[in-house]
């Protein structure tokens, strides 16, 4: 018993690790890359068990094991890492190369208005049409949690 949850934190903190590198959005979600509903219910019976996410760690874990020999070296976990980066730069080429050509221009990167709108008024508290300091450090501290940096020192202020 013991042996079997050690063996599921091992799996997953090497996920998470091999995850964690590709967590970005176009296909990423906060914790990793997204996986579907479809993928993750691999009975196909309309519900995902906790054995069938075992299972979907597990072949994350196998895919990255490239050796076979149970354990993640660092060489496998760096390859792991430029697959999902690959991947990444992949999807978000597709997703806003919108004259096709397979090359992203400047206002092909450039952020959605309407996603910019979002963030703007979330960080403009007051409703003012502006973010002063207080607002961008109050928005800033708020992130931070979320992008799991929480014991971070906040290098903006060494001087």
């Amino acid at each position: 018993m013991k042996r079997a949850v050690l063996i599921s934190g091992v799996t997953a903190m090497a996920l998470a690790l091999t995850a964690g590198v590709a967590s970005a959005k176009g296909g990423h979600g906060k914790h990793g890359p997204r996986v579907s509903f479809e993928q993750l219910d691999v009975n196909g019976d309309g519900q995902i068990t906790k054995d069938e996410i075992a299972a979907a760690a597990t072949a994350r874990f196998n895919e990255a094991d490239t050796n076979g020999d149970g354990n993640l070296s660092a060489e496998e976990l760096a390859a792991a890492s430029e697959r999902a980066k690959e991947e990444r730069i992949a999807k978000m080429i597709e997703k806003r190369d919108e004259n096709g050509d397979g090359v992203l221009s400047q206002a092909e990167m450039q952020p959605k208005e309407d996603r910019t709108d979002k963030m703007f008024e979330r960080m403009d508290e007051n409703g003012d049409g502006v973010i002063s300091a207080e607002e961008f450090e109050a928005a800033k501290s708020k992130r931070k949690g979320k992008r799991g940096d929480k014991g971070k020192k906040d290098e903006s202020n060494d001087g």
